[in-house]
């Protein structure tokens, strides 16, 4: 089969023929229809700092946003069928420890990265080999198209987790949401529908244009505006209540946590590189003297898609909207290294194999 492979940090990716996946007993393998292309992609292929040490060898297929139709099932699955129309969180649990007995088969303590780590080769590619499907195998409504997953992928459904789980938004809320690439317009497209006011942050005014396209109410151009915490707490008339770093880095984690008001909330989506190496310093004096809250987000336990799907099926979210282009698989590896520069626009999908 086709596959887009890696051949070693920053190096190029190359489209090759690799052999197709076989299930095993408690797997099923999934033909792939569409596919997300993530900066958690982009991260694992420049060895940024979670993934640096997890040994990405030549020949690994990355892409963690699949859908598709099940081919091949393995002996010992039980409720996955030939023919099942899918998605796979990147999140892979096993279905057994704390954690996955409490709902958070997004934390499992045994988790594996779907395509991120060298155990479990991704999506980019005709075919996908899922293991305990029977946990990690989800069944698409039929209202629910594979680009429509593709689109609802790690970025929108880590968003939607933080902004619905994580922190606590009401209607009329201000959300401040800071970096407009996938992970970030999918937070203004979502905390729009809660009701929120959203205001978006961008170097780029093309990405904020695209932000009020999906509901923002005011924008904040960080190349402009030299103190940007100070921009949005004159917009809101003292801080935003919520406030998403959907970047990484520290300019963006820092702003989030200083344009808060009292008893504010951050949540940390966005993932750092190697010039934060993992690590970011925060104004705790700050964080404590208006007893602010910091929270984290990644990915959302699979027995709380139905959330997801119905705010889908009532049309309060329409993750069309952040697809903004659609490649064929040959077209990766292009479109991948355009997010160096950050010269991707909402949510890239492979929706041609």
């Amino acid at each position: 089969m086709r596959a887009v492979v890696f051949t070693g940090h920053g190096e190029p990716l190359e489209v090759s023929t690799v052999d197709p996946p076989t299930p095993d007993p408690t797997g099923v393998v999934v033909e792939l229809e569409a596919c997300g292309i993530c900066r958690s992609d982009w991260h694992a292929w420049q060895g940024d700092p979670v993934w640096a040490e997890r040994g990405l060898a030549a020949g690994h297929v990355l892409g963690h946003e699949p859908a598709g139709t099940v081919r091949a099932v393995g002996d010992e699955v039980e409720t996955v069928n030939e023919g099942d129309h899918v998605t796979v969180p990147f999140n892979l649990a096993d279905g057994t420890c704390h954690q996955c007995r409490t709902g958070h088969a997004n934390l499992c303590e045994n988790r594996r990265s779907l395509g991120l780590e060298p155990a479990v080769p991704g999506a980019f590619a005709e075919q996908l080999h899922v293991p305990d499907a029977d946990v990690n195998v989800v069944q698409l409504p039929d209202s629910v198209s594979s680009v429509d997953m593709a689109g609802l992928g790690c970025r929108f459904m880590t968003a939607f987790h933080g902004l619905v789980h994580q922190a606590d938004v009401d209607a009329g809320d201000w959300v401040a949401v800071h970096g407009c690439g996938g992970v970030g317009l999918s937070a203004v497209h979502i905390a729009a529908a809660l009701g929120a006011n959203v205001i978006a942050v961008d170097l780029f005014a093309e990405k904020l244009d695209f932000a009020e396209r999906l509901g923002a109410a005011a924008t904040v151009d960080a190349d402009a505006i030299e103190d940007v915490p100070s921009e949005i707490h004159d917009i809101t008339d003292g801080g935003a209540h919520v406030s998403v770093d959907a970047l990484g880095i520290a300019t963006t984690c820092q702003n989030s946590v200083n344009c808060l008001r009292t008893r504010g909330q951050h949540v940390q989506i966005g993932l750092t590189t190697r010039t934060e190496g993992g690590q970011v310093a925060l104004p705790t004096d700050r964080i404590v003297g208006k007893e602010l809250s910091v929270v984290g987000a990644i990915g959302m336990a699979p027995a709380r898609y139905d959330e997801l799907f119905r705010f889908l099926e009532n049309d309060r979210i329409d993750p069309a909207k952040i697809v903004a282009e659609r490649v064929a698989l040959e077209e990766t590896p292009e479109t991948l290294a355009a997010m160096t520069d950050y010269d991707t626009m909402g949510i890239p999908v492979i929706d041609d194999f």
